[in-house]
Order: C-alpha cells, then sequence, then structure tokens
C-alpha cells in the first residue's frame, strides 16, 4: 500500500502542484504545500471539533430497530425520503412527494451513520495534525465498533435501504445512505498507513465485502446504472472503498465509468447538470452532484489519468462544469432556474469541488471562494447532502506519519 506522500492526487502532478501554489499564492521557492494551507484554514475548527467527539461513544445500526425493516438487527434500514401516507387510501402503498421529507420516516439508522462520517474523519485530521495517538484510537474504536466487533457490527450490505411502505423491503436507490462511508473509508486508509489502527485489516475486509455486494447485487447494479447523481455518488464509494481495499481493477472501472457514462450523460455542453436541474431542489442537487463529481476525480486522477483534464468532444467537463456553478455559489440570488422547494436558504455550504478543481485548474478565486463559506452546517438534510467535510484527508501531505 502506498504511503500519503504517494497519493496520486491531482495536487501531486507536476501540472497541477505547480498551478495549485500559483492559486494558494505560495512563493515558488516556498517548502509549503497546498496540504498547509488546508491545514492552515481548517486546524481550529478540526482540533475543536476532534476535542468534542473524544468523549462520544460509538452508536452503530444496533441502537435502534424498527419493527418495519425486513431485516435484523445488525441490517441498515431506511425509509424512501420523499413518501408519504396516500390520503385517499390510507393504509395503503405510500405515494411520492418528490423533494418533500417525510418527517415521520424511520431514519436512526441513517443518523447514526451520518453521525459515524462526522466523527472518524475530524479525528482522523486531528492525528495527522498533532500525532496525538488519542485521536487515532479513538476513531479507530468507531471503526471496530461499526465493522468488526460482532455485537454492534453492520452487516455488509443496503438490502433493507429506502424501503417504501406497502411497495418494497429496500431499493437500490437506497445506497446513496452509504455515501457517508466514503470519508470514514479515507480515514481508515489514513490510519491504517500510519500504522495507527487496531483491527485495520477486519475492517478493510468489512469493505471488502460491502463492496462486492455493491457490484454483484440486483440492488448494487441498479444503483450503478442510475441516470443521475445517484450514479455519481455510486461511483464516488465504489472507487474510494476499492482504494481502501486495494482493488485497482474496480478503480481502473470507476475511472473509465467517470469518462464514458458519467460527464457524457450527466454534464451538458455549457457545464450544467440538467438531470439535477429538473428535480424540484435543482440547486442543492447540482451543488451536490458537483462536489460528488470532484470528490471523484479527486479520488482517482493519477499523474497518467488525469480526470480533471477529461472532456468530450463537444467539451462536457469539471472544467465546464465548475466555471457554470461558480456564479452561482458566489452568489444565490443570480441562479436563474427555480428555488428549492426546500432549504434554498441555507445553501450553499464550504463545497469540496471549489477547494478540488482550484487546485486543479490553478484558479485563485474558486479557493478563494471555498475559504468564505461555512465548513460545518448544522441543518441535518444540509449535513446529508455534504459528505466531504475534511479535505485535509484528500490532500498529499507533506510531512511524515502523524504529524
Amino acid at each position: 500500500m502506498k504511503t500519503r506522500r504517494e497519493f496520486l492526487t491531482i495536487a501531486s502532478g507536476t501540472a497541477g502542484y505547480l498551478s495549485a501554489r500559483m492559486a494558494w499564492g505560495i512563493a515558488p521557492h516556498s517548502k509549503a504545500t497546498p496540504y498547509d494551507m488546508v491545514a492552515k484554514v481548517d486546524r481550529k475548527r478540526i482540533l475543536a471539533a476532534a476535542d468534542r467527539y473524544l468523549s462520544a461513544q460509538p452508536i452503530t445500526v444496533t441502537a435502534e430497530y424498527s419493527e418495519r425493516s425486513a431485516g435484523g438487527r445488525h441490517d441498515f434500514y431506511s425509509e424512501g425520503d420523499y413518501w408519504w401516507p396516500d390520503p385517499k387510501n390510507p393504509g395503503g402503498p405510500y405515494v411520492r412527494r418528490d423533494g418533500m421529507s417525510n418527517p415521520s420516516n424511520f431514519n436512526a439508522h441513517r443518523e447514526a451513520m451520518v453521525r459515524l462520517s462526522l466523527m472518524v474523519p475530524a479525528l482522523t485530521a486531528a492525528w495527522e495534525l498533532t500525532g496525538k495517538r488519542r485521536y487515532a484510537d479513538h476513531a479507530g474504536r468507531h471503526l471496530r465498533a461499526w465493522f468488526v466487533d460482532p455485537a454492534t457490527r453492520m452487516n455488509a450490505n443496503l438490502q433493507y435501504a429506502q424501503a417504501i411502505s406497502g411497495i418494497t423491503k429496500g431499493r437500490g436507490i437506497g445506497i446513496i445512505d452509504t455515501l457517508h462511508l466514503v470519508e470514514p473509508a479515507r480515514a481508515a486508509t489514513v490510519l491504517l498507513q500510519d500504522g495507527a489502527l487496531e483491527g485495520g485489516r477486519k475492517i478493510q475486509q468489512w469493505f471488502a465485502e460491502y463492496l462486492e455486494w455493491m457490484r454483484t447485487s440486483k440492488n448494487g447494479q441498479e444503483e450503478r446504472d442510475a441516470k443521475n447523481n445517484h450514479g455519481t455518488c455510486w461511483v464516488l464509494q465504489a472507487g474510494e472503498f476499492a482504494h481502501f481495499t486495494q482493488n485497482a481493477e474496480v478503480m481502473a472501472w470507476c475511472r473509465d465509468r467517470f469518462r464514458t457514462v458519467l460527464v457524457p450523460h450527466q454534464i451538458a455542453p455549457n457545464g450544467s447538470l440538467p438531470l439535477e436541474l429538473a428535480r424540484t431542489k435543482p440547486y442543492s442537487y447540482s451543488l451536490f452532484d458537483m462536489d460528488i463529481f470532484c470528490g471523484i476525480a479527486q479520488s482517482l486522477s493519477t499523474k497518467a489519468e488525469d480526470l480533471w483534464s477529461f472532456a468530450t468532444t463537444d467539451g462536457r467537463g469539471l472544467r465546464k462544469m465548475m466555471a457554470f456553478m461558480y456564479p452561482y455559489i458566489k452568489d444565490r440570488g443570480a441562479w436563474p432556474f427555480a428555488h428549492d422547494v426546500e432549504h434554498f436558504e441555507d445553501f450553499p455550504v464550504r463545497n469540496p469541488a471549489l477547494l478540488f478543481s482550484g487546485l486543479a485548474y490553478g484558479d485563485q478565486d474558486y479557493i478563494a471562494l471555498w475559504k468564505t463559506l461555512n465548513p460545518d452546517p448544522v441543518v441535518p438534510e444540509v449535513i446529508r447532502n455534504f459528505p466531504i467535510r475534511q479535505p485535509l484527508l484528500w490532500m498529499t501531505r507533506s510531512g511524515s506519519s502523524g504529524t
């Protein structure tokens, strides 16, 4: 397994590295790196969060159970967001109200997973900044509770995610719920490479099993083939889980999927995301898919296969997407399309796409805007659509392990 210094992110490529230094305003002969700059920006918030989380005990799927679940206590269960009781047929199958979340849904497992995705990356980032083992140890405790401990571990599938009363016990679309395992997987990669993760191989085994389920199950294949942000989220998950489990074959497949399916079918020639604009939350869904696209590029780009520079013959690509979205992140009021039916005023937040693409393209405006936005939203629906919150973990580290 490669060390953090060998991560082949775009920021470590020669051209990307030089443009990144220009974007940050780093002097040509300075030893500072983009990693150092992100550490400087986020240090206080990382340590404040990690110190809070040191006293938090693990909570996994076994803590709560819904009688509506067709699975057992170790199975993740959630219910479709936009499905409601039918007033014309009480007790019958639910009906869909796109964009309107049903507050009566069972949400405890999803909330527990989001909680994990907040705590483990922050604790791991604090370990990186300070080298203090208590942060790594506590992150490892949460990871073992979720993926190793027989009493509390989650089964490695999402067979019962986003069920709909009277219609289905679980759907492929529910696999988007494990988007919140992407940063814990990246954190686990860091801890394992640093020799700071007890039970690391068993945690890897869980992610290998889950990745195989994603690839081979009916639900997993349906989600893989989804046309909108669900298909993008599948690739980010599969690519990052493959990175953690050292599955080069799946990582290569994900790069190919990015080039041959995701970009051509989701990004328009003008850079917009038409499938997200068609939703009842076009602004937040566009921001969300933008972040996932850029997360894939940051995760899977290598010197030989630079996803940041990829474009179709008619110009579809991440550069065009970011140029389209940037004005509306800078000024939400300029958004020329329909406003979201919920939470329009709660966006944007500190979109990692701005940082990642700013480094890749040497665009100081993107990075400057990223620094001004809120990195720690508190609205649950916003947090749920903001899965990359510790960009430090996605940078090539300049120092030695644990520093």
